[in-house]
């Protein structure tokens, strides 16, 4: 009797317990709970198509599923589905292209080469061997949107510049170019020894000028360093006070008679037009006998450009000689500048994002100048590749600019040169382009030009 009551008192409390949980109960709790369930979901896998899509699933990451060989085939797939619904830049129509509005794509086809395989890099742009580990930022090429661009053909580009003169004049950034072309080129060579510096000079950072003669194709690719593209000196006789040096805006440097004859020239400047690579050491600008000391760097940097253009219509043959322009290549310094803590060295893919509505100044007035004379527009060729590097915040140096043979270097991260193999590499391909598309223009023909295409990117005003 006592057992079976026991029991019942049991049951009655089990269904009383059960009563007042099922009351308690709201069927709001987990309806939220996969709502916000959902919405981590959403954005977890939206994120990745911001960052690019094909830089996650294409590379074969493990939690997609999908292996390198997978992931490879896929993007071939894709690839050449795009590409075949566009015109090649050298076929007839493709002159109408804007090569520098595009994007960047992942390409398992990169690098072009290999860093330890080109003996002719400087050591603070060997970045993988300086201890980068990642190696994303060479699998980055250039796609424009309306059409596709040759691939490189370093025998082809050896072939055209048999017996000719490639050179490149500007800041320690052309000289990134330059050695970025001298790998290219070199890739194919077998003996690299039969590639050598006509002056028995090595490569270093700070010499005058280095010129490298491929001997089986008797051409050179040279590089003359000219961060201002005028002649600079010392400051003349009677200048005032506190004057050390002065930038003759109206004379090119004083190497031009080493390079004026060569058959492909490729200028830069930009980077050192900063007050603290002029004034503020007290170099500031003159004409003529006149050193002017109120004169803003905008100014002086338009000046320079004018300069620039008389020169190439006046003193170079321009039926035989290419002459382009490459404009500024931002930096992407973070929380400083190189001297104050600076950095970029965690960032490890390109900028997705829309550009800023601002235009890059140095970029604007390249453009403006050449505008303003449309007769001799067609003398220099701009190759406007600001928004495309804009974009590139990867691609720099950063922490891994240390190596051997530059122990000597300031402390900091490097946010302005780039890494080999990189970023210098798209603007060759865009130089290889654009040679080529120079080359199959009958000499009659006017010559190819192009637009200064505005496209919105910022880059914070230095002048």
């Amino acid at each position: 009797m006592t057992k079976n009551s026991t029991t019942q008192d049991l049951n009655t409390i089990t269904h009383s317990d059960f009563s007042k949980k099922l009351k308690q109960f709201s069927l709001l709790e987990p309806f939220l709970a996969f709502l916000g369930l959902t919405l981590v979901s959403c954005l977890f896998i939206a994120s990745f198509f911001y960052l690019n899509y094909q830089a996650v699933i294409f590379h074969g990451f493990p939690w997609f599923g999908l292996g390198a060989a997978a992931s490879s085939a896929l993007q071939a797939e894709t690839t050449a589905l795009n590409e075949n619904q566009r015109l090649g830049f050298l076929e007839e129509g493709g002159d109408c292209c804007d090569i520098y509005d595009g994007k960047w794509v992942w390409d398992d086809n990169y690098p072009l080469y290999q860093s330890p395989d080109c003996p002719f890099i400087d050591t603070g742009f060997r970045c993988s061997e300086n201890g980068r580990p990642d190696g994303f930022y060479t699998k980055w090429r250039w796609q424009p949107k309306g059409c596709n661009l040759p691939r490189f053909n370093a025998t082809k580009m050896l072939e055209k510049l048999r017996n000719r003169r490639l050179a490149f004049i500007g800041d320690s950034i052309g000289r990134n170019q330059w050695e970025s072309m001298l790998c290219m080129l070199s890739s194919v060579i077998r003996s690299k020894d039969s590639i050598y510096e006509v002056n028995g000079s090595p490569i270093t950072k700070h010499k005058g000028f280095l010129v490298f003669r491929f001997a089986d194709y008797n051409c050179t690719v040279e590089y003359y360093r000219a961060p201002f593209l005028v002649a600079q000196g010392s400051a003349p006789r009677g200048a005032p006070k506190g004057v050390r040096m002065t930038l003759r805006l109206d004379r090119m440097t004083w190497t031009h008679q080493q390079w004026v004859d060569a058959d492909v020239l490729v200028f830069n400047s930009g980077h050192w037009w900063t007050h603290e690579k002029t004034t503020n050491r007290g170099c500031y600008f003159q004409e003529g006998t006149k050193v002017n000391l109120k004169m803003d760097l905008a100014t002086a940097f338009r000046k320079s450009i004018e300069t620039l253009l008389d020169f190439v219509h006046s003193q170079v043959n321009t039926n035989k000689t290419r002459v382009f322009f490459r404009t500024y290549a931002p930096e992407h310094f973070r929380g400083g500048a190189w001297s104050n803590g600076g950095h970029c060295h965690h960032i490890k893919l390109p900028d997705f994002g829309p550009f800023p509505d601002k235009t890059e100044k140095r970029a604007e007035i390249v453009c403006d100048v050449l505008s303003e004379q449309p007769e001799r527009l067609q003398v220099i060729e701009m190759m406007n590749v600001t928004p495309m590097t804009y974009r590139r915040q990867d691609g720099h140096t950063s922490l891994y600019h240390f190596g051997r043979g530059n122990e000597s270097e300031p402390a900091g991260e490097d946010c302005s040169h780039w890494c080999l193999p990189g970023v210098p590499d798209s603007w060759n391909e865009l130089l290889y382009a654009l040679f080529l598309k120079w080359e199959s223009v009958s000499p009659s023909s006017p010559a190819v030009q192009s637009q200064c295409t505005r496209q919105i990117v910022h880059i914070p005003d230095k002048y």
